[in-house]
């Protein structure tokens, strides 16, 4: 038997004795599984609790925007596309002594909440930026107008409007943290990304890599569908459509000539 023949048979052993049994893959993802949705749900908590009001910001510092300042626009807004530029794996690496400061540890779902916040942060306040910058210019100065306050025309004109696109963002951003939660696993965070670096691809267990890629696929799909309907639901056009549908009477039945 050839070297490269007996290396092939020492491995395919090593790997059929470290595989995990059919039956227990179950108990082994479905934990996992939960892991990942608190780690992404507290994420998401604290990038919708910063991200909208730091996106309606960054807009309203722009020209022409409701507190116009140039100076602190430009900053705020390089410091945002910084934390959007940096792949998450190096942001994760690079920021590893102040994730340690605010959590006391680099290991474990806390060490993950610090860089997945701040990636989708940054992220998240691109989105409401944008989704900001299509409200129809005349709805603020209706509101302006009014009399309303900056905050009150930010509340009710900008936010309001654009509700719409702000939740499809939300989604995309939620799929994201998914992603980036199983980056995380490569540090020891948990969830469905550890199970799959450490059963699926370090110790070549084919069952619990494709398990942990169709809890995923389902769980990127639910979101999405789950987002979809949101977005169907907060858009004033779709509402109205639905209302008029309802109202609308049925057009008579017409009788052919026999």
């Amino acid at each position: 038997m050839s070297a490269s023949l007996l290396s092939s048979a020492v491995g395919a052993i090593i790997r059929s004795s470290n595989a995990v049994p059919i039956a227990e893959i179950p108990a082994l993802v479905f934990p996992a599984l939960l892991d990942t949705l608190v780690m992404v749900s507290i994420v998401m908590v604290i990038v919708v609790a910063v991200g909208i009001p730091l996106g309606a910001i960054v807009h309203n510092l722009a020209p022409d925007g409701l507190f116009e300042n140039p100076a602190l626009h430009s900053t705020l807004s390089w410091i945002v596309s910084i934390g959007r530029s940096l792949p998450f794996l190096i942001l994760m690496a690079s920021i590893v002594p102040f994730t340690r400061f605010i959590t006391g540890t680099n290991i474990g779902i806390p060490a993950a909440v610090v860089p997945m916040s701040i990636a989708g942060i940054a992220f998240f306040t691109r989105i409401v930026e944008n989704s900001l910058r299509g409200v129809p210019p005349t709805l603020v100065r209706v509101a302006r107008a009014s009399g309303a306050s900056r905050l009150q025309i930010i509340r009710t004109a900008q936010l309001s409007e654009a509700l719409p696109s702000i939740i499809g963002g939300l989604t995309i951003n939620t799929i994201a943290m998914i992603e980036y939660s199983a980056i995380a696993g490569t540090i020891g965070a948990g969830g469905i990304g550890y199970v799959a670096v450490t059963y699926g691809y370090q110790r070549f267990d084919h069952p619990v890599m494709i398990a942990t890629i169709i809890i995923l696929v389902a769980t990127v799909a639910s979101v999405q569908l789950a987002g979809d309907a949101l977005v169907r639901a907060a858009t004033p056009h779709a509402r109205d459509r639905t209302a008029r549908g309802a109202r609308m009477p049925r057009a008579p039945r017409q009788l052919s000539n026999v």
